[in-house]
């Protein structure tokens, strides 16, 4: 499978609608709050947001593979980004660190089957790893987040099937923050939206991480306070400096527009903000065109 890193020219990415995610009012009701949601997602409202969702990420031409139902999964399988890893030998599952998510990898891994992508691993017990903490720097480089949900053995079962598709493994240790309980990932406090180029909240970042992406030559869009919890650090590149943010982040999208990138976004109230996942978190990008040789 190809590997555009994280900015390249999105091609081919898998989704989850919310019209098939949140199809069970009496599921919404049950268990939102197990799940974390900060309140229980309006199905209705939440479909509509999600075409919006997808206009906006088809508008570069990718091709989208919806995930099917699924009585196994909960709610949370929205985010499907967590459940696998794209890497160039092939698809990995993942074993979620949120025990709740822990049907997500086998239910991807059925419709992967079906659409005949290949998959060459799966992390077992007591290796946990979710597809927010992983980020790929550059097509020889990823940086995995070790935190509440991503464990080192999970991070060494990562390196073994990565092989020699990789120079380097970095390991990025993540704040406390909110607990075990929150949802808290890598990808929580950077977006990365060009080669030279992320979208950062950096009072959550770890110094040693931030000093080394500056001394790779990457420059930062700073992502104030106040948009940190309305998803301003969550930033999906359909492709260099083409972004998709949720709305509501006034300061970040100028930040953004002002460094040269095109921004669209979507209402995220529902597919966003209620159960803590924006664009990065609702996309498993498949292949991406890279943007150098």
């Amino acid at each position: 499978m190809t590997n555009g890193g994280e900015v390249g020219a999105l091609r081919r990415v898998v989704v989850k609608h919310a019209r098939t995610a949140f199809a069970d009012p009496d599921e919404i009701a049950r268990d939102w709050k197990t799940l974390n949601f900060t309140a229980p997602p309006d199905a209705e409202r939440a479909a509509a947001e999600y075409e919006r969702f997808l206009e906006a990420l088809t508008s570069t031409g990718a091709e989208v593979l919806a995930l099917p139902a699924n009585g196994d999964t909960t709610l949370d399988s929205i985010y499907v980004r967590d459940a696998s890893l794209i890497t160039p030998h092939g698809i990995v599952l993942c074993r979620m660190g949120k025990t709740e998510r822990g049907t997500e990898p086998s239910a991807q891994r059925a419709a992967y089957e079906s659409w005949g992508l290949p998959i060459v691993g799966a992390i077992t017990s007591p290796g946990t790893i979710e597809g927010g903490d992983v980020l790929w720097l550059d097509e020889r480089t990823v940086a995995v987040g070790r935190g509440y949900r991503t464990n080192e053995a999970g991070i060494a079962q990562l390196r073994a099937l990565l092989g020699d598709a990789v120079d380097e493994v970095i390991v990025v240790p993540l704040p406390h923050w909110r607990g075990p309980a929150d949802v808290f990932h890598l990808m929580s406090v950077i977006s990365p939206v060009d080669d030279d180029l992320a979208v950062v909240y950096s009072p959550l970042m770890p110094v040693p991480f931030r000093e080394m992406l500056a001394a790779r030559g990457t420059q930062f869009v700073e992502v104030p306070e106040q948009e940190f919890e309305s998803m301003g650090a969550n930033v999906l590149a359909l492709g260099p400096r083409d972004c998709l943010m949720v709305e509501g982040n006034p300061v970040t999208q100028a930040r953004l527009e002002a460094a040269g990138a095109r921004v669209q976004t979507y209402a995220g109230t529902e597919i966003s903000l209620k159960g803590g996942g924006g664009p990065t978190c609702l996309t498993r990008p498949l292949e991406r065109t890279l943007t150098k040789p």
